[in-house]
């Protein structure tokens, strides 16, 4: 099996329920690393599966306080316009697991690159491809 691309960026999702989001991705295999509680503007949420770090800010409804997002509408999709990659270790195992409980955008196919991948809304909104690993630095993936 190949290695996938090693990074240190991760993602920090804007959520108004650490509770509901406890809930959802641990059913998908994340562990809660550590917590803060919501208390205005301090709630932080540090999510880990595998290779995969999620860390989710807010917890509670002053995530429409915030200096960018009050621009816009509480009603607004999260995450338009981005699709957040997850690398898992047999993503058909895990398809079969999650597939009844989670809101299916994409069945598990396997894309013209030769990856392995089903993709996602999670509760919030947030657009979710998880995929079998690969090295995404490698130019073999780009469709050709």
């Amino acid at each position: 099996m190949e290695k996938p691309a090693k990074t240190t960026t991760f993602l920090e999702l804007h959520v108004p329920d650490f509770e509901k989001a406890k809930e959802y991705y641990g059913k998908l295999g994340f562990k809660t690393i550590w917590e803060r509680k919501p208390d205005g503007f301090k709630g932080y949420l540090v999510l880990k599966m595998q290779n995969n770090i999620l860390c989710m800010w807010g917890g509670n409804n002053e995530i429409y306080n915030h200096p960018y997002l009050k621009k816009y509408s509480k009603t607004t999709k999260r995450g338009y316009g981005v699709e957040i990659v997850l690398v898992v270790k047999n993503v058909a195992k895990l398809y079969e697991k999650v597939k009844d409980f989670v809101n299916v955008v994409e069945p598990l196919v396997i894309q013209p690159w030769g990856v392995s991948d089903f993709r996602i809304e999670d509760p919030f909104g947030f657009y979710i491809r998880i995929s079998d690993p690969y090295n995404t630095l490698h130019p073999k993936y780009a469709i050709k």
